[in-house]
């Protein structure tokens, strides 16, 4: 009995070892597959419509205002800027203030929206905005992203070109960038070399159907189509919703390689981890089947458990070319395709990282609260959310 049992659990290891191998092996194709539409990409001219940049913002984290000024110094004929906070007395209300003073030919607006209804706060604020907002394309980008000046003319030039039909968003891929403490390494590591493997894959093989939070583009036509931002009040995942919807409405949802930054906030290794375990559950509830699947993604972690469990010199060797395996994906992926520089220098971190996102991975199979921003939700059935305990009371 004891012998079936390994041998099944050895087989198992196996097939999932197996998978993760395929996996690495397509998206460093993928990879390189992108690389060269990076290279080849159109430099044409064409026209530059005027955007609506719409930045919800809560709190002024560290760094805030130095990634909020890299959309002041966009290289663009026409754009504004509009923001939105709660209420006046959110530190971000300075922080915006004074950028408006030191670039006073940026048109800017500043939204105050009060207590959101929806259980997706930032969905409202998004809402609000783009009723506000004068141009018809939206741009909408996190509180913790930063952008180089040629930004805005990548995302024109993505809606400018279409294979298929019309396109009617855009999302980017991004590099993770530390923070100030171990953690954040660790974060923007996986970012750089695990994450965006995942979203290479995936525009590889069934094309976008999903946005990234970081930056996301859509026409007004297009949001209109799908129902509006009110559509997705009560969803968590709304990055994933709205490439969803818009891909289901028969647009084009474009992967820009223009590459942004996504900073990781130095938060020590519980925050990291329970920010790690928030964004799983809410994947496993937006996308079951593409979660489970998203197991086959932790080849060097299986390859790992089956060296313990199996000691020998094979299952070493095994092993050893998974090490191998992954060290050139993070070169592909982060160093060629994403320009993170420091990726080189933290190749020695990949077991580690691999190790917590796998962990966090194991974590999502179960449970359905999380804590966002202070508060506790309650996930459902297609992404849905709703406060454990209601805002009014």
């Amino acid at each position: 009995m004891l012998n079936l049992l390994y041998y099944a659990v050895l087989c198992w290891l196996a097939v999932m070892v197996s998978g993760g191998i395929a996996y690495c092996l397509i998206a460093i194709f993928s990879t390189r597959r992108l690389q060269q539409r990076m290279n080849a990409a159109s430099t044409e001219t064409i026209s530059y419509p005027p955007m609506s940049l719409l930045k919800p913002l809560r709190g002024a984290e560290a760094g805030l205002e130095s990634y909020l000024a890299t959309f002041f110094r966009q290289d663009y004929p026409v754009y504004e800027i509009l923001f939105a906070v709660r209420e006046e007395s959110d530190p971000a209300v300075a922080v915006v203030n004074r950028l408006k003073k030191q670039y006073p030919e940026i048109p800017v607006r500043l939204l105050l929206t009060g207590q959101p209804p929806y259980a997706n706060a930032k969905v409202y604020s998004m809402e609000k905005m783009a009723e506000a907002a004068s141009h018809s394309l939206l741009i909408i980008t996190d509180s913790d992203a930063s952008v180089a000046p040629d930004y805005l003319r990548a995302m024109a030039r993505e809606f400018a070109s279409s294979e298929v039909g019309r396109v009617g968003a855009v999302t980017n891929l991004y590099r993770g960038i530390a923070g100030n403490d171990f953690w954040s390494r660790l974060e923007a590591l996986g970012m750089s070399t695990e994450f965006m493997a995942g979203v290479v894959v995936a525009e590889r093989m069934e094309g976008m159907k999903f946005m990234l939070g970081p930056s996301m583009a859509i026409s007004k036509e297009c949001l209109q189509a799908i129902g509006g931002f009110a559509a997705m009040a009560d969803y968590l995942a709304d990055d994933f919703v709205l490439g969803h919807w818009s891909a289901e409405a028969g647009y084009e949802v474009r992967l820009s390689a223009h590459v942004i930054n996504h900073h990781a906030s130095t938060m020590g290794f519980l925050e990291t981890f329970k920010h790690r375990l928030r964004w799983n559950r809410s994947s496993r509830y937006s996308r079951p089947s593409g979660y489970y699947g998203q197991g086959f993604t932790y080849f060097l972690p299986w390859t790992s458990l089956l060296f313990l469990f199996a000691p020998a010199w094979w299952s070493l060797t095994l092993l050893l070319l998974v090490l191998a395996l992954r060290a050139w994906l993070a070169n592909e992926l982060g160093v060629k395709l994403l320009g993170d520089k420091t990726v080189p220098g933290t190749l020695w971190l990949l077991p580690m990282q691999d190790a917590i996102s796998f962990a966090t991975w194991l974590g999502g199979l179960k449970g359905r609260e999380i804590i966002w921003r202070n508060e506790r939700y309650r996930l459902h059935k297609g992404g849905r959310f709703e406060p454990v305990v209601p805002r009014s009371s």
